[in-house]
């Protein structure tokens, strides 16, 4: 794998099989109508703080789901809504915590950028640029130390890439051969700058490369791609051989976060970018092999609509959490003697 680029071939169909496309369709849809009513939800102040859309990058999220385990670990940045309904977190849980509510996925604390699930192995959210780098490889070599064959997935952007602690994490990983899968979510801008004018080195697989260790460029406007790609990386980790870096090319659709305009490209390269989108390309294939009548792809459309509609009643007919959980889900000194009921 290292210094190649993966490919996506013209035909991957005789791959998977009707099932996993439907699986494909029905996540990728449901992670864009969620993040479409979440943007809706924003510009009407339901929704407050920070709030960074994952509108057409679903490709890695189902292309990540289908190519691992539920017990493998994940870690990432703060556009993360997709990646956590993936792994497992409701549509309600992730609805509630973007409105602030008790009954979101962190109580309501962590918000847009911080969901977290022990239960489904989800482990952040995390604001600081590059700061899950080192925790997933920590994350991993856990799992190695206790001796299961458990992968931790550890996502990051194109400006993550830029930080100092990847340099360490890389070196450390490899000479301990830690169970990781560094993905790095390519979208072409870091916040508003591109990665020309940030990087001399602009195909950022090749960082791994001075590490030796196995990286590759992946198609991840593609499912098939990301999925392929993936896998190969994790049953190398599985057998003990040690780290993969991935760079997952991929686009967003939207601004950066909901506060930005986004002026800095231009609208034909947005546009150049829709015609490949991850979605319509499983619909095609879906539409190709006759895997599933108009009516049942239009019945999975009203499902996934039905299902984004009840989790924003949800949220909205939710409590906020109770003001004594200021002081819970936080380590305290028991003998502190500046504190007092």
């Amino acid at each position: 794998m290292a210094g190649t680029k993966t490919k996506a071939a013209a035909d991957k169909t005789a791959q998977f099989d009707k099932q996993q496309y439907l699986d494909w369709f029905t996540l990728m849809l449901r992670i864009r109508r969620f993040e479409e009513r979440a943007g809706m939800l924003y510009g009407q102040q339901k929704i407050r703080g920070f709030c960074h859309l994952f509108i057409g990058q679903e490709a890695i999220a189902a292309g990540a789901i289908s190519a691992t385990r539920h017990e493998d670990p994940y870690i990432s940045a703060y556009r993360i809504h997709g990646l956590g309904i993936a792994k497992g977190i409701t549509p309600n849980a992730a609805m509630a915590e973007l409105y602030g509510k008790a009954t979101g996925c962190t109580g309501g604390k962590g918000g847009s950028m911080h969901f977290f699930s022990k239960e489904h192995h989800f482990y952040g959210g995390h604001g600081i640029v590059g700061g899950q780098i080192p925790i997933g490889a920590g994350i991993g070599m856990a799992e190695q130390y206790k001796g299961t064959d458990n992968v931790c997935l550890t996502f990051f952007g194109d400006g993550a890439a830029r930080q100092g602690a990847l340099h360490e994490t890389f070196n450390m990983a490899m000479l301990w051969k830690i169970p990781v899968v560094f993905l790095c979510e390519n979208n072409g801008y870091a916040m508003g700058t591109s990665v020309e004018r940030s990087s001399n080195v602009t195909e950022i697989y090749k960082l791994g490369l001075a590490y030796d260790m196995p990286s590759a460029s992946v198609d991840a406007m593609n499912v098939e791609s990301v999925h392929e790609a993936i896998t190969e990386a994790v049953a190398r980790a599985r057998s003990g051989e040690g780290p993969t870096f991935l760079e997952l090319r991929t686009y967003r659709y939207k601004g950066h976060s909901m506060s930005d305009p986004a002026k800095y490209r231009t609208k034909e390269e947005l546009e150049e970018y829709k015609q490949r989108d991850p979605i319509v390309q499983v619909v095609d294939t879906i539409r190709k092999n006759n895997f599933a009548t108009e009516a049942e792809i239009e019945a999975i459309e009203a499902q996934v609509k039905e299902e984004i509609d009840a989790c924003v009643e949800f949220a909205e007919n939710s409590p906020f959490p109770d003001d004594s959980e200021l002081f819970g889900d936080i380590y305290v000194q028991t003998d502190y003697p500046f504190l007092t009921d």
